[in-house]
């Protein structure tokens, strides 16, 4: 049975099972910290083949793994013309850059806000120290390792990923989320994880989404740094999650 993302008591029972959920994996959670070590080994053998390797992953592995829900926003590349040859998980955890990582934040306030709506005026401002908080527990992978421009080049991109394919599943399978959203991404991560012939479903409102192979949700999203107005984006994002959770093939999120 899927959780109703809405008010009155299917809000309550699901802030009561998010609430419960949390403290169970907190409880393991340092008994499963695993996730660093095999993505060290993992970019040991990774990194030789990509100049600029840009390390990204789990920000903090006992917050992702004691999170009531464990998100993983998967992108394209890292903006830096300086080639790179740095962690984006120690970037995160300094608190990031406005530019995309406000609307990440945002976008994970209202997802773990067990579908009680938050007010723009409550999203709209979004602090360095607010980002360092939320963005812990979080996990953000990119297909392409080595670093890119403002603008992705979208042939080098895909030679890219064709060849690292068998690694971007590795680390994607490390992190057994919850939930996935593709920032831009969504075409590009169900082609490496070999999910061709999984079927793509759509919500009422536009917003295509398919079941990995853990049958957990990835929704197929935009950059957020697309150029549309932010409270769409936030929004647009909050409503399909919302929808997905309803579906009856993804069911109840999954207590640990």
């Amino acid at each position: 049975m899927a959780f109703p993302f809405k008010g009155g008591v299917g809000a309550d029972l699901m802030i009561s099972y998010f609430r419960l959920k949390h403290l169970m994996n907190f409880s393991d959670a340092r008994m499963r910290m695993t996730i660093l070590k095999e993505e060290s080994a993992l970019f040991e053998r990774w990194k030789g083949s990509r100049k600029g390797f840009v390390a990204d992953g789990v920000v903090c592995e006992e917050d992702y793994l004691s999170a009531p829900l464990k998100l993983c926003f998967v992108l394209k590349e890292v903006n830096d013309l300086s080639g790179g040859g740095w962690d984006l998980r120690e970037f995160i955890r300094n608190g990031a850059r406005p530019q995309s990582w406000d609307n990440i934040t945002r976008w994970i306030r209202c997802i773990e806000s067990s579908g009680l709506d938050i007010h723009w005026k409550d999203l709209k401002s979004v602090t360095e120290d607010q980002r360092k908080s939320v963005l812990t527990r979080i996990c953000a992978m990119n297909m392409k390792k080595s670093p890119g421009g403002h603008t992705t080049e979208r042939a080098s991109f895909q030679a890219v990923v064709a060849e690292d394919r068998e690694c971007i599943r590795e680390q994607y399978a490390l992190y057994q989320a919850d939930l996935t959203i593709c920032c831009g991404t969504g075409w590009d991560l169900r082609w490496a994880l070999g999910l061709d012939d999984v079927e793509v479903l759509e919500t009422t409102r536009g917003i295509k989404w398919f079941l990995n192979a853990e049958q957990k949700p990835v929704i197929m999203y935009s950059h957020p740094e697309a150029r549309v107005q932010n409270s769409l984006l936030v929004y647009g994002l909050v409503d399909a999650v919302r929808e997905v959770f309803r579906n009856q093939s993804v069911g109840q999120i999954p207590a640990h």
